[in-house]
């Protein structure tokens, strides 16, 4: 008995059944799937608040605030002053529109692809951040004057010696540091750490 016991295996020894060991794996599967959808979750919901407070922002300085004096918040330091930019974040490269929104769009299908192995919240955060802003300066590229994939984006926030910007950028640029944080922590979008 106890021969025909080391040959077939137990459940709990390494000899057990391949059916057994599948069931295990099947297991261990089904627990990871649950965490890799809530983090898919954590980026298009960070990604959809961000691109909603870009889009309301930008439809409320459009409606209330182009073409008329700046409102001063802090003194002379910081102003909301409506403008139109048809380069990249903070009015850098206004002669290269069109390619400003290729990056763009290709910016959005790499997080895209990504998403699929994202499985570190941090990670599901700032790729949330980063898709949210590209798609509210994306959307004005595609439909704001003067035409579509050369729309000019709308920038408000002007802080004094300092470009004006949009809550896009802001999102954009606040991905951009967190990702370069978790980078040298040695946290990929998996959730694996790494020490170099």
């Amino acid at each position: 008995m106890a021969e025909a016991e080391r040959i077939i295996g137990t459940p709990d020894t390494p000899g057990g059944s391949g059916a057994e060991a599948a069931g295990a794996g099947e297991q261990g599967a089904a627990a990871e799937r649950p965490r890799g959808r809530r983090r898919i979750a954590v980026l298009f919901v960070v990604a959809a608040f961000a691109y909603a407070i870009d889009l309301a922002s930008k439809m409320l300085v459009v409606a209330r605030l182009e073409h008329r004096e700046p409102i001063q918040l802090i003194g002379d330091w910081l102003e909301l002053n409506a403008l139109r930019n048809p380069g990249a974040a903070f009015g850098f490269g206004q002669a290269f529109t069109i390619i400003f929104t290729v990056i763009a769009a290709a910016v959005i299908v790499v997080i895209i692809r990504l998403a699929r192995k994202l499985y570190s919240l941090p990670w599901a955060i700032a790729l949330g951040l980063l898709l949210g802003g590209a798609l509210g300066n994306l959307t004005d590229r595609i439909f704001r004057s003067p035409g579509v994939f050369k729309g000019e984006v709308v920038d408000f926030i002007a802080p004094k010696h300092f470009a004006v910007f949009n809550l896009a950028d802001s999102a954009i640029v606040c991905g951009g540091i967190l990702i370069v944080l978790l980078s040298f922590r040695g946290l990929d979008p998996d959730g694996t750490v790494h020490k170099d």
